[in-house]
């Protein structure tokens, strides 16, 4: 409906179409959505017959469409060639008939440009077609089959040259800009040729710049994930909310990005495909697995309740007394709904408490400006706390200072970062990739109490993965304030600072308050979660399951003669092959491991789903890649087995 020429694009084509003397009919095939009724409106009071049907199965739309009108013979024009030649329609429907054949094609191989794309099928064929095909592919592209089975007899009209690299589709606001500038320029005239087209790209290849990166037949290469998150790309800064839920961070170009349904250890993409989660299981949210049926049911009833009203949900001060008991040297908390936020306001209360602004800082908490602070003239310093490249834009610069990071183990670094008398907060995670040193976490501890430092825990990502409640409870150390998030609420959005009395009561001289922390649904959530890991021992069970993937890790690798070394917590366990080519072997299990049904990189968050026969399958699996990369160690091009580019590293602009 974009405009052409003072007209819909669909009506310019059709305008053009109409022109093809081979042509009794046409119609309309267009989904079912309400989205298309001005369309079809449009459509309609030109003359021309709408049949609406299915999105997915084209092929069923295509059929039925043809059967509406009683053809014998079905040309098909796709919406997105609004530069179709009605001279070319009827050249290919000559070549057609001549050769008695039951399909043609002018773009298998593609000679011409893209955008005046013909395909000539009998109805007999199509309807074989629509009948016999099952594949999803071929339902959704129509053609495939007729090309693919073995069933038909077709041919291929190609043109004179190879004109394929010209790009006259309308797929993307790139090539809408290249056909409008086309269109402008004839205008009124709208009865130029393909040729005059192409003869216009050699006097003003200027005005065909605009798409010239664009891919031809990408819509048929790739999903309905990798296709909205193209979409994504241009309408949302980053392409999502989560820099680690990035299609560039696993498979450049064909990661599925996007789920319409997650059970257990199963993800299913928006084509239907099911995945096992072999990875990062939500980014280290699910350790119950996905849907967990009692805690869906505890949020199904809260909902059915009601979420949120003026007055507050009970269940807040339930779960709050549930965390003070696990952990007796606390004794109040606060809540809110993600990570980086509960650790903002776990560092206010405790600047607020130690009255002093500096904070030493060891390991990754958010994204707010007390942490990115760090980077402040120096864009390395927070490279090895997780993700480098981080940029402070938009950070005053006037918090240049304030942070301070250390490195874990290395206490001398901070005991030195501590002699400055305006540092009064310590926070640090008791553990990511390697364990603490003997007594390091006891001299912390000692150097806090010492200076009157507030010394927070950050338990985000390790709080319930190795005790029932926080990591530190394993060690013996206990801080002033713990932060805890990802698994307490099994997928729900629901973050705890917890803390002494002393420290805590600060909240209420700072403004800390937000109306979505009251929301009932997190905390309904967490308490059904704490109820299901008490019961099934679930931080017990996940280490073991991670201790036994690192142990078939380093075995696999043993077999294939792989420099294979583990890290991190078990349950969160993480490999590394040592080797200049690291990390295009990681984009390279990524891509094979996608083709066998595994979201898999070099990491696998255990979740109580992850039983034996799914960790088999997934180790049967991952053996054929480890032979790829044995391959590679001896010498094959790791470039040319991977089908795009190696995924990023740390953070980079998108868009």
């Amino acid at each position: 409906m974009q405009d052409l020429g003072g007209l819909p694009a669909i009506g310019f084509l059709l305008a053009r179409l109409a022109r093809a003397t081979s042509l009794d009919e046409i119609v309309v095939a267009t989904p079912e959505h309400a989205k298309n009724d001005s369309l079809v409106a449009y459509v309609q009071e030109l003359g021309y017959p709408v049949y609406r049907g299915s999105a997915e199965d084209v092929l069923d739309r295509y059929y039925h469409a043809a059967l509406s009108q009683r053809a014998e013979v079905v040309i098909r024009v796709t919406g997105d060639c609004p530069l179709i030649d009605p001279g070319l329609v009827d050249l290919l429907f000559s070549r057609f008939t001549e050769a008695g054949v039951d399909y043609a094609t002018n773009s298998t191989p593609a000679t011409y440009p893209d955008g005046v794309n013909v395909e000539i099928c009998t109805f007999e064929a199509l309807e074989r077609a629509w009948r016999e095909s099952t594949r999803r592919y071929d339902r959704e592209h129509v053609t495939p089959f007729l090309r693919d089975s073995g069933l038909f007899n077709w041919i291929n009209v190609p043109a004179e040259a190879d004109y394929s690299l010209q790009r006259w589709t309308v797929d993307e606001p790139e090539d809408l800009q290249v056909v409008k500038a086309v269109v402008d320029h004839y205008h009124p005239w709208t009865e130029f040729t393909w040729r005059d087209v192409l003869e216009l790209s050699r006097t003003r290849p200027e005005m065909f710049e605009a798409n010239r990166h664009l891919v031809r037949d990408e819509g048929s290469m790739i999903g309905n994930g990798e296709k909205l998150w193209k979409r994504a790309r241009r309408i949302l800064p980053g392409g999502s909310m989560l820099l680690s839920k990035r299609a560039e961070m696993f498979l450049p170009g064909r990661w599925p990005a996007y789920f319409s349904r997650a059970k257990g250890c199963s993800v299913w993409d928006l084509d239907g495909r099911e995945f096992i989660d072999a990875g990062y299981m939500g980014i280290g949210t699910n350790t119950l697995g996905y849907g967990h049926p009692e805690v869906d049911s505890a949020v199904l009833e809260t909902v059915a309740a009601g979420n949120l009203s003026t007055l507050n949900c009970p269940e807040e001060v339930f779960l709050a007394e549930r965390l003070v008991a696990m952990h007796p040297w606390s004794d109040m908390v606060r809540f809110a709904r993600s990570g980086g936020e509960i650790n903002a306001v776990a560092i206010r209360i405790a600047r607020a408490a130690a009255g002093r602004t500096k904070v030493a800082f060891c390991g990754y908490h958010g994204w707010h400006d007390w942490y990115l602070a760090a980077n402040l003239g120096d864009e390395s310093r927070l490279a090895g706390h997780l993700l480098p490249g981080l940029e402070p834009n938009g950070v005053p610069q006037q918090l240049k200072g304030t942070a301070l990071p250390f490195t874990f183990n290395n206490f001398a670094e901070l005991e030195a970062i501590a002699a400055d008398p305006e540092v009064g907060v310590i926070c640090m995670e008791v553990m990511r990739n390697v364990e603490p040193s003997p007594g390091f976490l006891e001299q912390v501890r000692a150097l806090a109490t010492a200076k009157g430092i507030v010394l927070m825990f950050d338990e985000c990502t390790s709080g319930f993965r190795e005790t029932f409640g926080g990591l530190h409870k394993k060690y013996g150390v206990e801080p002033d304030l713990a932060t805890f998030g990802k698994t307490l609420g099994n997928g729900y959005a629901v973050t705890a600072v917890i803390g002494r009395r002393a420290v805590m009561e600060h909240a209420q001289s700072s403004f800390i308050s937000s109306t979505f922390w009251t929301e009932r649904i997190g905390s309904a959530a967490a308490l059904r979660t704490l109820d299901v890991m008490e019961r099934e021992q679930s931080w017990e069970r996940i280490t073991d399951i991670g201790q036994t993937v690192q142990a078939r890790w380093l075995e696999l690798a043993a077999r294939h003669g792989l420099p294979l070394s583990t890290t991190g917590l078990p349950s969160m366990a993480t490999y590394t092959i040592a080797s200049p080519n690291a990390h295009a072997y990681k984009t390279l299990i990524t891509q094979e491991m996608l083709k066998r049904g595994y979201l898999a990189t070099t990491a696998l968050y255990a979740c109580l789903a992850h039983t034996p026969a799914v960790l088999d399958g997934y180790f049967e699996a991952l053996d054929p890649v480890f032979g790829l990369i044995r391959q590679c160690q001896d010498g094959r091009s790791v470039d040319d087995l991977l089908e795009g580019p190696v995924s990023q590293v740390g953070f980079q602009r998108l868009n």
